[in-house]
């Protein structure tokens, strides 16, 4: 039997600071069916992290073996360090009917856009409410040096650029008003033509029975 519907593939962007890994995490706990795309990534763990959870922590050797081989659906240079998502669990949960969350900067937002799972696409874009505000909450998080600060509000205008390569654009000033707009997004896409794979078999259904009928 065929699924009902066509998995998603759900990006969500922004410069770091403005949001979009809190609201991944209130995306997954509104709907626990959307599955978040675990990335692999030659950096180190950060305590706490946990590989295969967080991400799957790989030799740069092994990251190049899978890009050279095809197995990356997206993948960039960030800091000093490799990143990318595995293109075989993704296609798995689109065909079986479930969403998939991505973490992702504006580079593999556009690798998946001009892949072959494209029409499965829904990209979003969180910008923050102001450039201050944005540099608040980097420090507010306690993760990183002011070197490392710096270097996230410099390429923060790079992020900030690819603005309008996505579909919806969202001003993230209150969390929860934010949260509330990204749900009501993705329960339209979820009903987009292209999602539904029945459509087709129903509208030969309907035409059969105007048919018999006529």
């Amino acid at each position: 039997m065929s699924v009902s519907r066509r998995g998603l593939l759900i990006i969500l962007s922004s410069p770091s600071g403005a949001g979009k890994s809190t609201l991944a995490r209130a995306l997954m706990a509104w709907d626990p069916s959307i599955q978040f795309s675990v990335s692999a990534t030659t950096r180190s763990p950060r305590p706490g992290e946990v590989d295969g959870k967080d991400y799957l922590f790989v030799t740069e050797s092994e990251f190049k073996r899978q890009v050279a081989d095809g197995d990356m659906l997206e993948h960039a240079h960030v800091f000093g360090n490799f990143y990318g998502s595995p293109k075989g669990p993704v296609q798995e949960a689109i065909h079986a009917g479930r969403d998939v969350l991505f973490d992702i900067d504006w580079q593999g937002a556009q690798q998946i856009r001009n892949s072959e799972l494209n029409t499965n696409t829904l990209s979003i874009f969180l910008l923050p409410p102001s450039i201050p505000e944005l540099r608040r909450r980097l420090e507010a998080r306690g993760q990183d040096n002011d070197e490392t600060i710096g270097r996230r509000m410099q390429k923060s205008w790079d992020e900030i650029s690819h603005w309008d390569g996505y579909d919806f654009v969202l001003v993230n000033e209150d969390l929860a008003e934010t949260e509330q707009k990204l749900r009501a997004i993705i329960t339209a896409a979820r009903l987009r033509r292209t999602q539904q794979p029945r459509l087709t078999e129903h509208v030969r259904h309907l035409q059969s029975e105007f048919e018999e009928t006529t």
